[in-house]
């Protein structure tokens, strides 16, 4: 049976709700910048890169903890940190320091250059705080948070770790972009067969050794279901310590609600990650 990818691959229209989610995630991002300011937990607007949107936003918490990157989601076209900043709540509130990344987004940046712009990110963190990450990221942030783990940073920089990132939780990603050659949205990426399969970290040499949460919601749309499943099982299969979820109930929009909640059993699995970044 041919499947329809512009359907397949559309949680807008799939989430009849999407407009009220992201309107109340602003408010709720905006209250929680507001709040870690004036606790002085909060550095915004942190530039790594040469635009606007090549920044990152800090929330603090304890001061020798854990550092966790999270990267938004918005199909690498849409959104930024800002929206997105309550959800560092669940791991400050445990200690954990979190980083809000931002990119600049398609057309005006390509898939290849949007991986390069993660992973200057990562290293500007670790050259601040001579830390090793925790990656985590929703939706095209998960596949972000996927190609980070599988980064060879010695080739990057070779007095960075070579385990920089070494644990990742990829809440709802993409990992095959081959699907979306076949949508609309393919106006903007502008993908082929070879730069989509250059960029889906599907396809990558798999980082042996190093830990994968591989989330979805249970009630998403099938292809994400099938995406996040055949991650785990072939990066699994290769080496990688995977773990596969799919949460009940729960859809591409509110599957990201929990992080925002410090006794939530994702934040718990979080905080157990972060940890794993400083055995060693």
């Amino acid at each position: 049976m041919t499947i329809d990818n512009n359907a397949a691959y559309n949680n807008r229209a799939h989430v009849a709700e999407f407009p009220q989610i992201v309107a109340q995630w602003e408010k709720d991002g905006a209250a929680y910048r507001d709040a870690m300011a004036k606790q002085d937990r909060a550095e915004l607007d942190v530039r790594y890169g040469s635009t606007s949107r090549q920044i990152v936003d800090l929330f603090h918490g304890d001061k020798d903890a854990p550092w966790a990157i999270f990267i938004h989601g918005g199909y690498w076209r849409a959104l930024s940190p800002k929206e997105h900043s309550h959800l560092a709540r669940g791991l400050t509130e445990r200690g954990i320091n979190v980083a809000m990344a931002g990119y600049d987004l398609s057309p005006q940046a390509t898939l290849a250059e949007i991986i390069e712009q993660m992973r200057a990110a990562t290293l500007f963190l670790w050259k601040r705080f001579g830390q090793r990450m925790m990656i985590y990221g929703h939706s095209a942030g998960g596949h972000l948070a996927a190609c980070l783990m599988a980064t060879d940073w010695k080739a990057l920089d070779a007095n960075a770790p070579a385990d920089l990132a070494p644990v990742g939780y990829a809440i709802s990603g993409v990992f095959d972009l081959t699907p979306l050659i076949h949508t609309e949205m393919n106006t903007d990426f502008k993908l082929d067969e070879a730069s989509a399969r250059a960029s889906s970290p599907l396809f990558w040499p798999a980082p042996r050794g190093k830990v994968l949460d591989i989330v979805v919601g249970a009630a998403e749309l099938p292809e994400f279901v099938r995406q996040s499943k055949e991650m785990a099982d072939i990066w699994g299969a290769e080496g990688v310590k995977t773990r596969y979820e799919a949460i009940p109930g729960k859809h591409h929009f509110n599957v990201i609600a929990d992080l925002a909640d410090p006794k939530s059993a994702m934040v718990d699995r979080l905080v157990t990650l972060c940890q794993l970044t400083k055995a060693g």
